[in-house]
């Protein structure tokens, strides 16, 4: 099923209207009392709302076959909850929820029982539910429901930025809130008190067990202190970025010794049309860091098991993207025994364990420590070179591969940016670079 900006825009206020009349429910069973469980003031949950999304863009291709779908959908929101959870960790210090009184849990962001809700969320959705729900918005007038979805934006970026500003009163009490009272009008100073003290208040009657940072240990002081003095300490944004870029191009060399080996020549395995730069390894090791980081230490079973199943689900929505973005395949694995698709197979999925397994072992603690020994001012003004180098390089490369899937469609160029993008890519080049590319029209699995 294909779906529109506005079509997405509307699931995605609906499920997460429904996520949180289901979080409400859970509560008030559990709890014999109506508790306002949404993470925001208003009865919304984002986190619901962006699962089920991600789920009908990604996972649609899946439906009949249960088991896998059952699989993909419990992945995506198993890592839709883990990185919210993370992310809400990392800026604030808060805990929202905890599994840890649940078997097979980590971290107690994520555990099995919930990962099994999801997956059934998932199918029900996407087999039943979805598609009567299509049918009402396909009856929606476009600018009326336009301007119901611009109204709906405004109330959630206003109680958003309200929600935030109460989680940092709750991390750092009266210090971060006297700093953003410092930024704001006088005038509204004292309405922005009254709400941001029912929005505490809420929060920690709907999340009675809500962690607050407590004073700094000498530890944690000391930390802070290396923080300011190494470039790109912890897993920062800063060395985030280095081990993108570092993982794009390692990731692309890789593939090409592996194609020179298992296939007799050097193939192209680069993602953009300027360098040797592979996104799919980039984002993965990047994105691997960010989840694993924390559980570094854990087994080593462990972190080959969830190098598989996120693995091959990253692999499984790069396939769909691409193919949605650009019409465009760029791996097809239908002649690998185990394949879903032909867009991931059992064996790479077991390569994807093992790689991350290796990298969070054995290579990520020494890149680390070189890209620490990097100046922090020369350090930093690399980083910015590289984003911007590469932001670049996406941009003409998504423009390329555009163009790419028109010719072959048979549609010509209009304009002079089109005409340009003919001229210096053409079809031999784009067949140089993306040598087992194939468009929509020459792939069938």
């Amino acid at each position: 099923m294909e779906y529109t900006c506005f079509d997405l825009a509307c699931l995605f206020f609906v499920y997460s209207f429904l996520g949180w009349c289901l979080e409400v429910a859970y509560a008030a069973v559990g709890r014999k009392e109506f508790v306002n469980r949404g993470f925001l003031n208003g009865m919304l949950c984002p986190v619901y709302g962006l699962s089920m999304v991600f789920m009908l863009v990604f996972m649609d291709s899946l439906r009949e076959e249960w088991f896998y779908l059952f699989l993909g959908c419990m992945i995506v929101g198993t890592v839709t909850e883990l990185l919210t959870g993370l992310l809400l960790e990392k800026a604030f210090h808060l805990k929202l929820w905890d599994y840890s009184g649940h078997r097979f849990q980590a971290g107690g962001y994520i555990c099995l029982t919930a990962a099994a809700i999801w997956g059934a969320l998932g199918i029900f959705v996407i087999k039943w539910a979805n598609p009567m729900l299509m049918g009402v918005i396909k009856q929606i007038p476009y600018l009326p429901g336009i301007a119901v979805l611009a109204v709906l934006c405004l109330i959630l970026t206003v109680d958003s930025f309200m929600t935030v500003t109460a989680l940092l009163h709750i991390k750092n009490q009266s210090h971060a809130m006297a700093e953003i009272a410092e930024g704001l009008n006088q005038a509204s100073h004292s309405l922005q008190t009254v709400i941001v003290g029912l929005v505490d208040r809420r929060m920690n009657r709907a999340f009675p067990g809500l962690e607050k940072k407590e004073a700094e240990t000498e530890e944690e002081r000391q930390e802070l202190i290396r923080q300011k003095e190494v470039f790109a300490y912890g897993c920062s944004f800063h060395k985030i970025a280095w081990i993108f870029v570092l993982g794009a191009f390692f990731g692309a060399l890789v593939e090409m010794v592996f194609c020179r080996f298992t296939m007799g020549w050097w193939m192209s395995r680069s993602s953009l049309v300027y360098g040797t730069f592979s996104l799919v390894w980039g984002i993965g090791v990047a994105g691997a860091t960010v989840v694993l980081y924390r559980y570094r230490n854990q087994e080593d079973s462990h972190i080959f098991l969830a190098g598989t199943l996120l693995g091959g689900a990253y692999e499984y929505i790069c396939s769909v993207f691409t193919e949605l973005a650009f019409g465009t395949v760029f791996w097809d694995y239908s002649g690998i025994p185990f394949n879903l698709g032909g867009r991931i197979n059992l064996l790479y999925c077991f390569f994807w364990g093992i790689a991350a397994w290796v990298w969070i072992k054995k290579l990520y603690p020494l890149m680390s420590r070189c890209i620490e020994k990097v100046p922090k001012r020369i350090g930093k003004m690399l980083t910015y070179l590289f984003l911007l180098f590469l932001a670049w390089d996406i941009g003409i490369s998504a423009l390329a591969l555009a163009r790419y899937g028109e010719r072959a469609r048979g549609v010509s160029a209009e304009g002079g940016l089109a005409g340009w993008i003919d001229q210096e890519f053409p079809d031999g080049r784009m067949e140089k670079i993306y040598p087992s590319a194939k468009t929509m029209d020459e792939w069938r699995p």
